[in-house]
């Protein structure tokens, strides 16, 4: 977890939007499966960075179920544009 915000500040909500899409459709046992994925990110990220950015997702989740979330984290890297693209979403 100490690679969290870094991580975090790697990627925009975009990107992370657009990674969780790619991997509902992408088949886990696909052989270009990482490939498929960075082209669907938007080609900005390497199939390197997309496998990583999974490992890190699984450790989070870990670390969520395991009741240790610290409700601060990544909190240095929430932008103002962040804070837009959230209204834009318009969820109600």
């Amino acid at each position: 977890m100490d690679n969290f915000p870094k991580v975090l500040c790697g990627w925009s909500w975009e990107e992370n939007k657009l990674f969780e899409l790619a991997l509902a459709v992408v088949d886990e046992q696909r052989p270009d499966r990482w490939e498929a994925v960075a082209a669907m990110v938007g080609g900005q990220k390497s199939e390197e960075d997309v496998q990583n950015h999974y490992d890190i997702l699984l450790e989070d989740l870990q670390f969520i179920e395991s009741g240790k979330l610290d409700h601060k984290l990544g909190e240095e890297c929430w932008t103002d544009e962040d804070n837009k693209l959230l209204v834009r979403l318009d969820i109600n």
